[in-house]
Protein backbone atom coordinates (compact mmCIF):
# COMPACT_ATOMS: atom_id res chain seq x y z
CA UNK A 1 0.00 0.00 0.00
CA UNK A 2 1.50 3.35 -0.95
CA UNK A 3 2.48 5.64 1.90
CA UNK A 4 -0.26 8.16 1.08
CA UNK A 5 -2.90 5.42 1.37
CA UNK A 6 -1.63 4.51 4.84
CA UNK A 7 -2.38 8.10 5.85
CA UNK A 8 -5.67 8.57 4.01
CA UNK A 9 -7.36 5.17 4.28
CA UNK A 10 -8.07 5.22 8.04
CA UNK A 11 -9.72 8.64 7.78
CA UNK A 12 -11.72 7.67 4.69
CA UNK A 13 -12.86 4.35 6.15
CA UNK A 14 -13.85 5.88 9.48
CA UNK A 15 -15.72 8.71 7.79
CA UNK A 16 -17.55 6.29 5.51
CA UNK A 17 -18.61 4.29 8.58
CA UNK A 18 -19.87 7.42 10.33
CA UNK A 19 -21.77 8.53 7.23
CA UNK A 20 -23.24 5.04 6.88
CA UNK A 21 -24.38 4.93 10.51
CA UNK A 22 -26.06 8.32 10.03
CA UNK A 23 -27.58 7.17 6.72
CA UNK A 24 -26.04 10.09 4.85
CA UNK A 25 -23.57 8.29 2.57
CA UNK A 26 -25.07 9.46 -0.73
CA UNK A 27 -25.34 13.06 0.54
CA UNK A 28 -21.75 13.01 1.83
CA UNK A 29 -20.41 11.55 -1.42
CA UNK A 30 -21.98 14.39 -3.42
CA UNK A 31 -20.57 16.91 -0.95
CA UNK A 32 -17.16 15.23 -1.20
CA UNK A 33 -17.17 15.64 -4.98
CA UNK A 34 -18.05 19.33 -4.64
CA UNK A 35 -15.40 19.97 -1.97
CA UNK A 36 -12.79 18.11 -4.02
CA UNK A 37 -13.59 20.20 -7.10
CA UNK A 38 -13.30 23.39 -5.05
CA UNK A 39 -10.07 22.23 -3.40
CA UNK A 40 -8.49 21.45 -6.76
CA UNK A 41 -9.71 24.64 -8.42
CA UNK A 42 -8.40 26.83 -5.62
CA UNK A 43 -4.69 26.26 -5.05
CA UNK A 44 -4.67 29.26 -2.72
CA UNK A 45 -7.09 27.51 -0.36
CA UNK A 46 -5.18 24.24 -0.31
CA UNK A 47 -1.85 26.02 0.11
CA UNK A 48 -3.19 28.15 2.98
CA UNK A 49 -4.61 25.09 4.72
CA UNK A 50 -1.34 23.18 4.25
CA UNK A 51 0.76 26.07 5.53
CA UNK A 52 2.47 25.48 8.87
CA UNK A 53 2.39 29.24 9.43
CA UNK A 54 -1.40 29.31 9.84
CA UNK A 55 -2.45 28.13 13.31
CA UNK A 56 -4.74 25.12 13.69
CA UNK A 57 -7.53 27.16 15.27
CA UNK A 58 -7.41 29.67 12.41
CA UNK A 59 -7.66 26.81 9.90
CA UNK A 60 -10.63 25.33 11.74
CA UNK A 61 -12.36 28.71 11.86
CA UNK A 62 -11.76 29.23 8.16
CA UNK A 63 -13.09 25.75 7.35
CA UNK A 64 -16.19 26.41 9.42
CA UNK A 65 -16.88 29.75 7.72
CA UNK A 66 -16.27 28.30 4.25
CA UNK A 67 -18.06 24.97 4.55
CA UNK A 68 -20.58 25.04 7.42
CA UNK A 69 -23.48 25.75 5.04
CA UNK A 70 -22.24 23.43 2.26
CA UNK A 71 -21.45 20.18 4.07
CA UNK A 72 -22.96 17.99 6.78
CA UNK A 73 -21.80 18.29 10.37
CA UNK A 74 -19.93 15.00 10.11
CA UNK A 75 -18.06 16.19 7.01
CA UNK A 76 -17.11 19.42 8.76
CA UNK A 77 -15.93 17.36 11.75
CA UNK A 78 -13.69 15.34 9.43
CA UNK A 79 -12.11 18.55 8.11
CA UNK A 80 -11.59 19.88 11.63
CA UNK A 81 -10.05 16.58 12.72
CA UNK A 82 -7.65 16.71 9.80
CA UNK A 83 -6.76 20.29 10.77
CA UNK A 84 -6.21 19.24 14.42
CA UNK A 85 -3.88 16.48 13.34
CA UNK A 86 -1.96 18.66 10.86
CA UNK A 87 -3.34 16.58 7.97
CA UNK A 88 -5.69 19.09 6.31
CA UNK A 89 -3.21 19.34 3.44
CA UNK A 90 -4.22 15.76 2.61
CA UNK A 91 -7.94 16.59 2.37
CA UNK A 92 -8.02 16.01 -1.38
CA UNK A 93 -6.28 12.65 -0.99
CA UNK A 94 -8.63 11.63 1.83
CA UNK A 95 -11.65 12.56 -0.31
CA UNK A 96 -10.26 10.70 -3.33
CA UNK A 97 -9.71 7.62 -1.14
CA UNK A 98 -13.23 8.02 0.27
CA UNK A 99 -14.65 8.04 -3.26
CA UNK A 100 -12.58 4.96 -4.18
CA UNK A 101 -13.87 3.05 -1.14
CA UNK A 102 -17.44 4.11 -1.92
CA UNK A 103 -17.10 2.90 -5.51
CA UNK A 104 -15.61 -0.40 -4.32
CA UNK A 105 -18.49 -0.96 -1.91
CA UNK A 106 -21.09 -0.21 -4.56
CA UNK A 107 -19.23 -1.93 -7.44
CA UNK A 108 -19.11 1.29 -9.43
CA UNK A 109 -16.52 1.55 -12.20
CA UNK A 110 -14.91 4.95 -12.75
CA UNK A 111 -14.46 6.05 -16.34
CA UNK A 112 -12.36 9.12 -17.01
CA UNK A 113 -13.16 10.83 -20.29
CA UNK A 114 -10.72 13.49 -21.44
CA UNK A 115 -12.00 15.41 -24.44
CA UNK A 116 -10.66 18.29 -26.51
CA UNK A 117 -13.77 20.36 -25.70
CA UNK A 118 -16.71 20.10 -23.32
CA UNK A 119 -19.21 17.40 -24.19
CA UNK A 120 -22.90 18.28 -24.35
CA UNK A 121 -25.53 16.12 -22.63
CA UNK A 122 -26.32 14.10 -25.76
CA UNK A 123 -22.64 13.34 -26.36
CA UNK A 124 -22.21 12.34 -22.71
CA UNK A 125 -25.22 10.02 -22.85
CA UNK A 126 -24.02 8.36 -26.06
CA UNK A 127 -20.50 7.96 -24.72
CA UNK A 128 -21.83 6.57 -21.44
CA UNK A 129 -23.70 3.81 -23.32
CA UNK A 130 -20.56 2.84 -25.24
CA UNK A 131 -18.36 2.89 -22.14
CA UNK A 132 -20.88 0.75 -20.26
CA UNK A 133 -20.63 -1.83 -23.03
CA UNK A 134 -16.82 -1.76 -22.87
CA UNK A 135 -16.72 -1.88 -19.07
CA UNK A 136 -19.39 -4.59 -18.94
CA UNK A 137 -21.36 -2.80 -16.23
CA UNK A 138 -24.23 -0.36 -15.94
CA UNK A 139 -22.77 0.88 -12.65
CA UNK A 140 -20.50 3.55 -14.05
CA UNK A 141 -19.40 6.98 -12.92
CA UNK A 142 -18.10 9.43 -15.51
CA UNK A 143 -15.30 11.81 -14.68
CA UNK A 144 -15.19 14.43 -17.45
CA UNK A 145 -12.05 16.44 -18.14
CA UNK A 146 -11.17 18.88 -20.90
CA UNK A 147 -7.70 19.00 -22.49
CA UNK A 148 -7.49 21.26 -25.58
CA UNK A 149 -4.09 19.74 -26.46
CA UNK A 150 -5.96 16.68 -27.75
CA UNK A 151 -6.97 18.87 -30.73
CA UNK A 152 -10.11 16.76 -31.29
CA UNK A 153 -11.72 13.54 -30.07
CA UNK A 154 -11.32 12.01 -26.64
CA UNK A 155 -9.47 9.53 -24.44
CA UNK A 156 -11.40 7.10 -22.23
CA UNK A 157 -9.85 5.15 -19.39
CA UNK A 158 -11.76 2.56 -17.36
CA UNK A 159 -9.57 0.67 -14.95
CA UNK A 160 -6.58 -0.53 -16.95
CA UNK A 161 -8.30 -0.07 -20.33
CA UNK A 162 -7.47 3.07 -22.30
CA UNK A 163 -9.08 4.04 -25.59
CA UNK A 164 -7.38 6.92 -27.37
CA UNK A 165 -9.72 8.36 -30.00
CA UNK A 166 -8.05 11.75 -29.98
CA UNK A 167 -6.62 13.54 -32.98
CA UNK A 168 -3.28 14.03 -31.22
CA UNK A 169 -3.19 10.27 -30.50
CA UNK A 170 -3.83 9.50 -34.17
CA UNK A 171 -1.05 11.88 -35.22
CA UNK A 172 1.32 10.25 -32.71
CA UNK A 173 0.46 6.73 -33.94
CA UNK A 174 0.88 7.85 -37.55
CA UNK A 175 4.30 9.31 -36.71
CA UNK A 176 5.34 6.03 -35.05
CA UNK A 177 4.17 4.07 -38.13
CA UNK A 178 6.13 6.36 -40.42
CA UNK A 179 9.23 6.00 -38.25
CA UNK A 180 9.03 2.19 -38.53
CA UNK A 181 8.80 2.34 -42.34
CA UNK A 182 11.96 4.39 -42.82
Amino acid sequence: MPLLNTITTPYAEAFLQVASSRKEVDQVIEQAKDVLALWKSSPELSQAMSSPVLEVQAKKTALEKLFAEQVSASFLNLMKLLADRQRIGFLDSVIERLLELYREQRNIALATVTSASELNDDQQAELLKKIQAIAGTDNLELNLEVDPSLIGGFIVSVGSKVIDASLSGQVRRLGLSLAKVS
